[in-house]
């Protein structure tokens, strides 16, 4: 794989744009917005930052779909953030309006690539373009569950006094105060976690991280990026390498979990086609609950979206 294209030059796609540099694992990278002074601006200044930090990667900024053709994988981070006054509709038809537009823009230029989508509202915004792109859903899926993972450990990190490389997580359902962390499936370097914190403390960390976005939004007036875009680098870099690494990722259910039809968070293994493997853990009832419970919130999303379309 030598291209990945990430469109939307805001802070989210250029952070992503400029790790992936960094890796230096794919020939080039191409920023797309529909600023495309903006896209030309970032990916220029992270082109002259390779000499200092050591990469190939080339950068090129656009605003024609054209530079994106033959694209091994994209990026879509575009998309407006909720402003006050918004409903949650609003920002659904004004989002899906855009991924729908920019999956449209790639499928003309790019053939089977594979497509992670990172913009917001995420679960339906992955449902959106993966109807737009007619792509097998194997090839379309979301970023949610490695950044709202890392934000769990991070915060679990600070609360044990340990490295967060030591932290391993998984983390379930909607991208959003429905979601799911799972305390039983989270280790410290292989011990349970549950063995070396107190409850209350731990249950008060997966209450900060399930509004992890909405702090971050209170402190900075705006949605986070460095965390967000590093995500979905970590995702392409595992699929460039081929690695069958096991991310929580928004992906297309047909019976897993007993649900069917929706997008949701879930482990899988993610390799150089995409989701090799869609992995159903052996939830406990309490677990499980929670977990149908975000599927509801998130297949009335999805309904908005239908209807908007019907």
């Amino acid at each position: 794989m030598s291209k990945v294209t990430v469109v939307g030059a805001g802070n989210v796609g250029a952070t992503c744009a400029n790790v992936l540099a960094h890796k230096d694992i794919v020939k080039e990278v191409v920023l797309i917005d529909i600023k495309g002074d903006l896209a030309r601006g970032k990916a220029l200044d992270s082109w002259q930052q390779a000499p200092i930090d050591y990469y190939s990667t080339q950068l090129t900024g656009t605003e024609d779909y054209k530079d994106t053709a033959g694209s091994d994988i994209v990026v879509i981070t575009a998309g407006i953030p909720r402003k006050p006054g918004m409903s949650r509709d609003d920002l659904i038809s004004t989002n899906a309006k855009i991924v729908t537009s920019v999956t449209n823009s790639i499928m003309e230029h790019s053939e089977n690539p594979i497509i992670i989508v990172v913009s917001n509202p995420l679960d339906v915004m992955t449902y959106a373009a993966h109807k737009a792109s007619g792509l097998d859903s194997s090839r379309v899926f979301g970023m949610a569950g490695i950044l709202d993972t890392a934000r769990y450990r991070a915060f679990l990190a600070t609360a044990l006094n340990v490295s967060p490389k030591d932290i391993q997580a998984v983390l379930m359902g909607g991208h959003g105060d429905t979601m799911v962390p799972l305390p039983r499936y989270t280790t410290v370097a292989g011990i349970p976690v549950e063995e070396m914190i107190d409850s209350d403390t731990l249950n008060a960390i997966v209450d900060r991280t399930k509004s992890g976005g909405g702090e971050l939004v209170k402190l900075m007036g705006t949605s986070a990026w460095y965390a967000p875009g590093a995500a979905a680098a970590q995702m392409v870099e595992t699929i460039v390498r081929d690695e069958n690494r096991i991310f929580p990722c928004c992906a297309l259910l047909n019976g897993e979990y007993g649900l069917k039809d929706i997008f949701l968070g879930v482990p899988v293994k993610l390799g150089k086609s995409g989701i090799t493997e869609l992995l159903e853990l052996k939830l406990n009832a309490d677990e499980m609950e929670l977990l149908k419970t975000s599927a509801g919130h998130v297949r009335s999303v999805m309904e908005v979206f239908d209807n908007m379309n019907a």
